[in-house]
C-alpha cells in the first residue's frame, strides 16, 4: 500500500508511528480493530452523504435548459409571424376591386 496515496501531505510516517503507538497505548490492542471500524464507517457515511448532496444540488442545474427556452421562444415568434402572414389579404385581390370600384363608373359613363 503506498502511504503518500493514503495519508495527508502534512503527516509524515514519524508523527503517524507516534499516532499508533497512543492509540495502542490508550485504546488497547484489543480495541484499535473495533475503533478503526467505526472511524471507517463514519467516512464512508461522510463521503455518502457529500455524494448524495452533489447530486442533488447538480440535478436541478442538468433540469434547466437555457436553450431549450430560447428555442421555444424562436418556435412561438416563427409560428406567430406565419400565422399573421397568412392571414394577409391577397394582394392582386385587393388591386383588382379598387381598380374595379375606379374604372367601374367610367365604363358605364361611355
Amino acid at each position: 500500500m503506498n502511504f503518500s496515496v493514503v495519508l495527508p501531505a502534512f503527516i509524515s510516517f514519524e508523527e503517524l508511528t507516534v499516532i499508533l503507538i497512543l492509540s495502542v497505548v490508550i485504546f488497547g490492542p484489543k480495541k484499535i480493530p473495533e475503533v478503526a471500524r467505526g472511524l471507517g464507517e463514519g467516512l464512508r457515511a461522510m463521503k455518502r452523504a457529500t455524494e448524495d448532496i452533489k447530486r442533488e444540488i447538480m440535478n436541478p442545474v442538468d433540469e434547466i435548459n437555457p436553450i431549450k427556452g430560447i428555442q421555444d421562444t424562436i418556435q412561438k415568434s416563427k409560428d406567430e409571424l406565419t400565422e399573421s402572414m397568412t392571414n394577409l389579404p391577397d394582394p392582386k385581390k385587393e388591386l383588382e376591386d379598387t381598380l374595379d370600384d375606379v374604372v367601374g363608373p367610367i365604363k358605364r359613363e361611355r
